[in-house]
């Protein structure tokens, strides 16, 4: 029975490749190479991830000091304005803007990876819990999702954010990370109830595979699709909450290291007379959240056979 089971694995896996993977795959990639928002978005994502991977290098000067020395100490009043060397000038206390831009973009580009990813862990677990198992299981852990789901996620990242004496980065990570994950969770479950009852996992369990098996070989993996292109656009909404928990106090307190919704949150108290100081890091965050979207919005429309022609 072991040997037949997986030789009949080996060609649904085989069959699913030449059929529904290789067909899908090659069919989604020419509709996206041809589709002007996803090279837009991809465009935006891709010039995003190399500055905020090579900011160390690219920023002219130390995001963390002053540019202009005593200077900012005597006439702490005067925002130095842009001049050589600082095309963007400096900010409250004479730090340059573009420099805090570019390591700001490295800082966000962590917290809203990271988060996902802890989101989309902590999502497949309960979501596969949920699909696999029927009855209480499944009954407890959606109850439990749909009271996730019922708040505002900015609103419960802040309650989540609150809760620690000394917020800090990792703080930040953890409450993005906890209101995504029943996001991920509903989503799975959905997938895998559609996929309990297709027509390879009936011959499986009539083969008497065992449901371990059946559940880790043929339902989470092809559950999983929708689910990575939803984590697309969860970036998109990780990185906007981690800027409204660094804008509201309750992200990193060290300004030396800058993140785009700390910039925002300092600038507050100068936005009348200098409203460049929350334009560009407001900017940054609307462009690089813009561009997650349209590449998570092509890739749902580009696998999705409703949409075909």
């Amino acid at each position: 029975m072991t040997a037949r089971t997986d030789k009949i694995d080996e060609l649904a896996k085989r069959a699913a490749k030449s059929d529904a993977g290789v067909s899908l795959a090659a069919a989604a990639w020419r509709r996206l190479r041809r589709n002007p928002v996803f090279l837009l978005g991809a465009a935006i994502v891709i010039a995003f991830v190399i500055l905020a991977l090579l900011s160390p290098f690219l920023a002219p000067h130390d995001p963390g000091e002053p540019m202009l020395g005593d200077q900012v100490i005597r006439a702490r009043n005067e925002i130095p304005p842009a001049q050589d060397g600082h095309p963007l000038g400096g900010d409250q206390v004479g730090r340059d803007l573009l420099s805090r831009l570019l390591v700001g973009a490295q800082q966000t580009l962590l917290v809203g990876v990271l988060a996902t990813l802890i989101g989309l862990a902590g999502g497949l677990v309960l979501g596969t819990l949920a699909g696999a198992l029927s009855g209480w299981v499944d009954s407890t852990v959606m109850r439990v999702v749909d009271v996730m789901l019922s708040i505002p996620g900015l609103l419960l990242a802040v309650s989540i954010g609150s809760l620690f004496a000394q917020p800090n980065q990792y703080t930040v990570i953890l409450a993005v990370a906890v209101v995504q994950i029943p996001v991920f969770a509903r989503l799975l479950r959905g997938s895998m109830l559609a996929q309990r009852h297709s027509d390879h996992v009936l011959a499986a369990r009539s083969l008497g595979v065992r449901e371990g098996a059946i559940v880790f070989r043929h339902m989470l993996p092809n559950s999983l699709g929708p689910v990575i292109v939803q984590a697309t656009l969860v970036l998109a909404i990780a990185i906007i909450e981690a800027a409204g928990l660094s804008f509201l106090g309750l992200g990193n307190p060290d300004d030396r290291i800058p993140e785009w919704g700390q910039m925002l949150g300092q600038a507050q108290n100068v936005i009348d007379s200098h409203p460049e100081l929350a334009f560009w890091p407001a900017g940054c965050i609307v462009v690089v959240a813009l561009g997650f979207t349209l590449v998570g919005e092509s890739l749902r429309e580009a696998l999705d056979p409703k949409s075909r022609r």
